[in-house]
């Protein structure tokens, strides 16, 4: 799994990009950790959840893009991105909280 402290570890100075599978274990972290969420508040919540979601999401997505000073179409491309993202891990926890 990727280490923030690499360079302090054996043989970590020869190494300090991670490799293909580093960031796919990242990458699935982030994943379980979010699909696993969202399928507890899905359980637990009312239908408004989603749309209150997605705001949420859009309003931190501008928050977090504001000091990159992006462009109008790089912002876009985040926001819709991150919606794809967003849907892509509900249809999952849907699947499997059915499944």
């Amino acid at each position: 799994m990727l280490s923030t402290e690499r360079d302090f570890k054996r043989g970590g100075e020869r190494s300090p990009i991670p490799s293909q599978g580093e960031v796919e274990g990242k990458l699935l972290m982030f994943e379980a950790v979010a699909v696993t969420c969202l399928q507890e508040l899905l359980a637990k919540t009312q239908s408004r959840l989603v749309p209150r979601l997605r705001r949420r999401l859009i309003s931190n997505l501008k928050e977090r893009c504001a000091p990159l000073k992006l462009c109008a179409d790089d912002e876009k491309a985040a926001e819709e991105f991150a919606l794809q993202l967003l849907n892509a891990a509900l249809e999952k926890a849907e699947d499997e909280r059915a499944g």
